[in-house]
């Protein structure tokens, strides 16, 4: 099971995640996110997470991520464009055209709004990270409902827009343990 958590913008943070056993972190450089971190921030924070954990950059088009995009692992977007090591988030299944590391399902578009899942997502569950409205609660019955490849978490883990590191950890324990 990949598990990422999302919209870290702290070193301690990024450790925590290291320790508590996540697969890959998110920074956003989405001016209007809540969690948005500048781009000088964002690139020392993937400069600390390199060689430790799988770094993702997020935003809702390529031009959010443009400019940071070569200093992580990973480029997260809403949009179905052709860039390298893409990873692509959305409420639709990808064109069969598009080449992409990882495939986000996020019905919420990075709100956090937990959603219903179509039928189409639980047929193609194998190769989707699910994304939107997660937390301890509700991350056990996603996972067995649809036994996706991943999940991944933001606000979920947080308390007044700050992540909460006792909520990080249950989450993470919660996704491992639940199969």
């Amino acid at each position: 099971m990949f598990i990422k958590v999302c919209g870290l913008k702290t070193k301690e943070q990024i450790d925590k995640a290291i320790e508590y056993g996540y697969d890959a972190i998110g920074v956003v450089t989405y001016t209007k996110s809540k969690r948005y971190c500048e781009n000088s921030d964002a690139i020392k924070l993937a400069e600390y997470a390199k060689g430790k954990i799988k770094s993702f950059v997020v935003g809702l088009t390529y031009s959010d991520v443009e400019s940071v995009a070569s200093e992580f692992d990973y480029t997260q977007i809403y949009e179905a464009k052709q860039i390298p090591n893409l990873a692509i988030a959305s409420k639709e299944f990808p064109p069969p055209t598009l080449n992409y590391e990882y495939y986000f399902y996020d019905a919420s578009i990075g709100s956090g709004v937990f959603k219903e899942f179509p039928s189409w997502v639980k047929h193609n569950a194998d190769k989707i990270i699910v994304a939107g409205g997660l937390n301890a609660e509700n991350v056990c019955s996603v996972i067995k409902e649809l036994k996706p490849f991943g999940v991944d978490v933001s606000s979920g883990v947080e308390i007044n827009n700050i992540k909460d590191f006792k909520r990080m950890k249950e989450f993470i324990e919660m996704a491992r343990n639940c199969q």
